[in-house]
């Protein structure tokens, strides 16, 4: 009888466990282990594999197996792995400890020193995490995981120059690295390089489609980009693979509130702060939502609770200024936020010195002589924006034989950007350019006078300005008020928005106000627009008043102004544009508190400009914001037919209503204070056959007064170029010379 063969399976080698990890086969690789720490539980490399098997999904386990390895054997690939089972919230300088001993035993280990270096990092202790990169990098070139963490830290030092080169090479060692991608995009964008920080990030999407920070940096550019649809589309792909992640929240409600979506901007905006009270950014935008609702006194809460987290956050500053204007019409407030403002993030740039090539030359002695002057012109807004009603004008009637039109555009290009680039002598596309380098750009253009069309409004500029490129500054058109900043050296106005001689006008401005002869605004229609229609009151048998000003214009003072007119005019009737739902609730709400029935209310949505002039054919009279008084939308109600009486407030922005109508030859729909305002409103309503005629007449009368005359405005803008110019050349020590 023949003996039995057994047939037994070779007992498993730690080396199987190692390639069966190594080839990702991580069940198989806990099974050997398993096996090999049966079969003798004083094998130290298979309680570390286990251990590292272990890191992903049970930590505590983890721990207690690289525990029992360490017992058995002191090594640095054991300390490392110990390191990463460490709670960096409350274990660091446990796993800093196991670090620094894996590094006395192995001083050039670059693992060791990396994840050092991230302690360090996480730290904030950016210089020392940057110096043990540099040296991991140098020990080891092909670690793509230490020029990404290297690039990163440098990015947070400030060095955008030796991050990106870092991050590049990281992705050219591990081109699927999508964390390099997006903090490589992260680069960019901080430089002002935002269409190739968006390629790269369309790339990186493709890469990994799940990953929620590159949704999350993708849709803020896409926005950005003006691409609102796409915007919308991969922000809701974010919140639904992270519901919790803030940022993708507060950068969804940013696209919601350009779309017009404000009770979702709002919702996404507070989720957003119950995940992150600190969250100073989605505090600023939750100020936009609420200021697009007309709750202004809420928006500057909230922007006041922004800059409380983080006092550095210059746009919710910049949001802050502005926002104050609507609040209140004491111009020394005003002045005193905006210095606040210039003290806070500007003070850094005008301690260094402004180097400038520009040599005092006025040659003012003959207007042939004249030097030809370089004209610079700042804005995010040369494109289909109402600011272009008044640039394209100007800009087309410049004497472009005495002055060099030079403009500097961070607008993302359209049709009317193209416009205005015809009318320009050299056109600029600034988007990709940081500050710093807009500014060197500014100096080697030899721009003589540089002027501020944003101030503090959205895309502004401030710290280019605060750099002081150009020897002449001047502020105009986003709004006539002040920067409060010492950079800008003027302001133009004219003689209603600042009446001359009035004690402590000019006091409310940092700037040197220059007064305009007639108006500070040349408004133009960019198309053809549509005909003024009859008086609606004629057919309606009631009036109807309108208010097409952004809601966050109509405050408590305006309603309280109002309330007698409808009271005085019980069937009258009122037309709002107001995003739908808590705005218009809230805005009726107020309404019936100053005793305006919601039946008596109508309101329109935010709508393409041919349409929003259309509305106005359903308007009899334009009612005024106060005390911020209505600018673009008062020129296109009186474009349109409608008069706008106004009642004249304290601040220069309260007395718009008053300029537009002292350059109409309508004073007589001025009031100086709220009894006088309602009298006149109440009297012109009560007047069809005035109505009437000024419905006929008004868009011929805007035609031949100085607000449409753009060759006498372009004039009198040029006239007070060469004003500041000669200012500054008389102030400059030394001889006067000739410049190239």
């Amino acid at each position: 009888m023949s003996a039995l063969v057994h047939d037994c399976a070779p007992a498993p080698t730690f080396a199987d466990a190692l390639a069966a990890w190594r080839a990702g086969a991580h069940d198989e690789a806990r099974r050997r282990c398993a096996q090999l720490i049966e079969a003798d539980s004083c094998n130290a490399d298979a309680l570390h594999l286990a251990a590292v098997l272990a890191l992903d999904g049970d930590r505590p386990a983890a721990r207690a197996l690289i525990e029992r390895a360490l017992a058995l054997r002191e090594d640095p690939n054991f300390l490392v792995s110990f390191a990463l089972t460490c709670d960096p919230r409350t274990e660091s300088d446990i796993a800093m400890a196991a670090l620094t001993r894996a590094l006395e035993l192995k001083p050039d280990f670059t693992e060791a020193l990396n994840n050092l270096a991230n302690l360090h990092d996480a730290r904030g202790e950016r210089e020392r995490a940057a110096a043990l990169l540099e040296r991991v990098v140098t020990l080891e070139p092909q670690y793509a995981v230490a020029h990404y963490n290297l690039g990163s830290v440098l990015f947070g030092l400030g060095d955008c120059v030796r991050a990106e080169s870092e991050l590049r090479r990281a992705i050219e060692l591990a081109p699927g690295h999508v964390g390099a991608w997006n903090n490589l995009a992260n680069v960019l964008i901080a430089g002002g390089r935002e269409l190739a920080a968006l390629a790269l990030l369309e790339h990186a999407f493709t890469l990994d489609p799940d990953c929620v920070d590159i949704l999350t940096n993708l849709g803020v550019l896409l926005r950005n980009a003006g691409r609102m649809d796409e915007a919308r589309n991969v922000l809701t792909r974010a919140i639904a693979l992270a519901p919790a992640n803030a940022p993708a929240l507060s950068n969804y409600g940013n696209v919601c509130v350009d779309r017009g979506e404000i009770d979702e901007a709002l919702r996404a905006f507070a989720r957003a702060l119950e995940l992150r009270p600190d969250f100073a950014d989605a505090w600023s935008n939750y100020g936009n939502a609420l200021k697009a609702t007309g709750n202004i006194e809420a928006a500057l809460a909230a922007y006041r609770h922004a800059l409380a987290r983080d006092a550095a956050n210059e746009a919710a500053h910049c949001n802050l200024v502005y926002a104050t204007q609507f609040a209140t019409d004491d111009g020394m407030a005003i002045l005193a936020e905006a210095q606040r403002y210039a003290a806070r993030h500007e003070a850094p740039y005008l301690a260094a010195a402004a180097a400038r090539a520009n040599l005092p030359d006025p040659h003012d002695e003959s207007p042939v002589a004249k030097r030809r002057l370089r004209i610079g012109y700042v804005s995010p807004d040369f494109r289909d924006h109402c600011q272009s009603l008044f640039t394209l004008p100007v800009f087309a009637q410049h004497d472009h034989a005495q002055f060099e039109i030079i403009c500097y555009s961070s607008a993302q290009p359209d049709g009317i950007t193209a416009r205005l680039a015809a009318t320009a002598g050299l056109w600029r596309d600034v988007r990709e350019l940081d500050d710093a380098h807009l500014a060197q750009q500014i100096r080697d253009d030899r721009i003589d006078i540089l002027v501020d069309l944003t101030m503090h409004m959205a895309g502004a500029r401030r710290a280019l300005f605060a750099r002081r490129p150009a020897p002449v500054q001047v502020a105009w058109l986003a709004y006539p008020g002040t920067t409060g900043s010492a950079a800008i050296g003027w302001r133009l106005t004219d003689p209603w928005l600042d009446p001359p001689g009035v004690p402590g006008i000019d006091a409310q401005y940092t700037e040197r106000s220059l007064r305009l002869p007639d108006t500070f605004w040349c408004y133009a229609q960019i198309d053809a627009p549509p005909e003024a229609s009859a008086l609606p009151a004629v057919t309606a048998g009631h009036i109807t008043f309108g208010c097409l000003n952004n809601p966050c214009k109509l405050t408590d003072a305006t309603f309280a102004q109002w309330s007698g007119i409808f009271a005085a005019l019980p069937d009258a009737r009122l037309v709002l544009m107001a995003p739908p739902g808590r705005a218009r609730e809230r805005l009726l709400a107020w309404l019936a508190a100053h005793g305006v029935d919601a039946a008596r209310v109508r309101f329109v949505g935010f709508q393409p400009r041919t349409d929003y002039l259309r509305t106005w054919a359903q308007i009899d009279i334009a009612l005024d914001t106060f005390p911020y008084n209505g600018h673009t939308t008062s020129l296109d109600a009186l474009w349109m037919g409608v008069p706008v009486p106004t009642r004249v407030g304290r601040s220069a922005v309260g007395r718009a209503g008053l300029s537009l109508l002292a350059n109409l030859g309508l004073l007589e729909l001025v009031a100086y204070d709220d009894t006088a305002y309602v009298h006149t409103v109440v009297s012109l309503a009560r007047d069809l056959p005035r109505l009437a005629e000024l419905r006929a007449s008004l868009r011929a009368r805007m035609e031949a007064s100085p607000l449409m005359d753009s060759a006498r405005f372009a004039r009198n803008l040029e006239a007070a170029y060469r004003l500041m110019w000669r200012d500054w050349c008389e102030a400059q020590p030394g001889p006067r010379q000739a410049q190239a």
